[in-house]
């Protein structure tokens, strides 16, 4: 037995190594380098303790706060716009009485935005979305809904509508999946029974649909949760690389990767992916407690 034992250690052995070292180890690291004034130059031993000093600058950096609120209506904005899409497509596929076929091409296609690289969708947009040549300006041109083009990414409120709704676009697929699958994992007999009893559409969804498919929502909002504090690429490519404009597109991984490989504050942008850490679990935690609130 303790010979079987020895053979299952070498047999995991390789991936916990790999795990500590790309995963332990570097969580680890980056806590040392928010205690210091690490630059990235030179050794690890080059850069003073600073102790808790980068912690205190980070609650009082007006930059992370406004990144911080770009972000959260960047992803406000995507959120519901991505739900909306993908709850309403949901359940018009999962109605039984509607009884819908070809789901698993419109899968397919819905999912699709999801596996496009994302150099390439931001190329298609900035082309899309250019002030002078844009598809989108020569259209809206072209149909009397506008005077003069307008420069969509110029203009912060129109520059924060249009990463969210990219964002939306790109990963309403793979909520849309999820959801039907919560939704066909509910009997259909609840809806039978429902449609007996002479149930409107909306009563079976507020009584029916939304109890049971209350775990699946909670996973899908704490995962956009997650990935939607984490938005980088989009803001990015689309601009100049500094938030432009006006600074409206500068979320908080594009201010920490700006404080680390173009200002070269390296122990500070640590500070600041320790402050998205904490800001992403207590949004997850206050997600949790809100939709369970009765049962905890």
């Amino acid at each position: 037995m303790k010979k079987n034992n020895r053979q299952a250690y070498l047999f995991i052995a390789p991936f916990v190594i790999v795990f500590l070292t790309f995963n332990i180890y570097p969580i680890f690291l980056t806590l040392y380098y928010s205690l210091t004034n690490y630059s990235g130059m030179g050794g690890i031993d080059q850069a003073d303790f600073v102790g808790f000093n980068n912690y205190v600058r980070l609650f009082s950096d007006r930059y992370f706060y406004q990144a911080f609120f770009n972000t959260i209506r960047i992803w406000g904005l995507n959120f519901v716009v991505q739900m909306l899409i993908a709850l309403g497509l949901a359940l018009l596929f999962s109605d039984i009485r509607l009884k819908l076929k070809g789901i698993g091409l419109f899968r397919a296609l819905f999912y699709l935005p999801n596996i496009i690289t994302i150099a390439s969708v931001a190329l298609l947009f900035s082309i899309l979305l250019d002030w002078n040549h844009g598809g989108l300006n020569q259209m809206m041109l072209s149909l009397g809904l506008i005077d003069r083009p307008i420069n969509w990414l110029n203009s912060p409120v129109y520059a924060q509508s249009a990463v969210a709704l990219i964002g939306a676009w790109m990963w309403f697929g793979n909520s849309f999946i999820v959801l039907l699958a919560g939704i066909s994992g509910i009997s259909k007999d609840f809806y039978e029974a429902a449609l007996i009893d002479g149930a409107t559409w909306l009563q079976s969804f507020k009584y029916i649909t939304i109890p049971q498919l209350k775990p699946i929502l909670l996973y899908v909002l704490i995962t956009s949760i997650i990935g939607g504090l984490q938005i980088f690429d989009l803001p990015m490519l689309l601009t100049d690389g500094n938030g432009s404009p006006q600074g409206a597109l500068n979320t908080m991984v594009l201010y920490l990767y700006n404080q680390a490989f173009k200002y070269n504050n390296f122990g500070y942008a640590a500070t600041i992916a320790y402050g998205l850490f904490f800001i992403t679990v207590a949004f997850s935690a206050i997600t949790f407690r809100t939709m369970y609130r009765k049962q905890v």
